[in-house]
This record gives C-alpha cells, structure tokens and sequence, in this order.
C-alpha cells in the first residue's frame, strides 16, 4: 500500500478540490483543518469543518459520482493521499455485505446532499 500512498502539504485558503469534479484520490487529514463546501446558486455554504483523523473526497471514489461538494484548507494542512486504486483494492477485499452497505451508506448521503440544496433554493426563492 505505501507505494500508492503519499502525502501533500495545502496552504490556508488552497482549494484541495472543487465540486463537480472527477474523484480520483480520498484524503486523510495528519495535520491541519478543512472545510467543506457546497455552492448553492451564487451562495457559498459550510457543510463542515473537519480535522486531523478524518478522511474526505471517499465518496467520489466509491460510487464514481462527481464531488458532490468542494475541500478547502483552513490552515495549512497535511494529507495523506489515498488514491482510487489502494480505496478499491480495500474494497474489494472486504465482504459482499459491507461493500453493500457502504454503498448504501453514500447513495443516502448523496441524496440528502440533494435534498438540503433544493430546500436551501426554496429557502433562499421565500426571501
């Protein structure tokens, strides 16, 4: 796994990626603090704010999706690269049933994703 594995410094304020785009690599945070973003209409929300231990950008990876939301440093950060390659290596070593599930898991999330978005526009059409 350690030759599929590297780690890259992002600066405060560097975009680690954008919404929309093709997932190719999952991260986890060693040092530092990011936060996720979704765009909603002109608009700019915070999803989160996440910290050394997490790990985000895997949902694009397991169910080749675009980002469903974008990853900024708030400060400088440390990550650990995971790249689609050892994610679904991982993945396909693990049970059917948890593979499954995972799945299940993320096809959830990507639907409330949706769902919070087309209330915000609601939200945002009321005012």
């Amino acid at each position: 796994m350690s030759k599929n594995v590297n780690q890259k410094i992002y600066f405060a304020g560097n975009t680690i990626f954008n919404e929309g785009e093709t997932g190719t690599r999952a991260f986890l945070i060693k040092e530092g603090e990011v936060e996720i973003r979704k765009q909603l209409g002109n608009r700019e929300i915070l999803l989160g704010t996440i910290q050394k231990g997490s790990i985000f950008g895997e949902m694009a990876l397991i169910d080749d999706q675009p980002r469903s939301a974008s990853a900024v440093a708030v400060r400088d950060t440390t990550v650990i690269i995971i790249s689609r390659d050892v994610l679904q290596g991982k993945l396909a070593s693990a049970d059917p049933f948890v593979r499954g599930l995972l799945n299940i898991f993320v096809r959830n999330l990507r639907t409330m994703t949706k769902r919070m978005s087309a209330l915000e526009r609601q939200l945002n059409g009321a005012e």
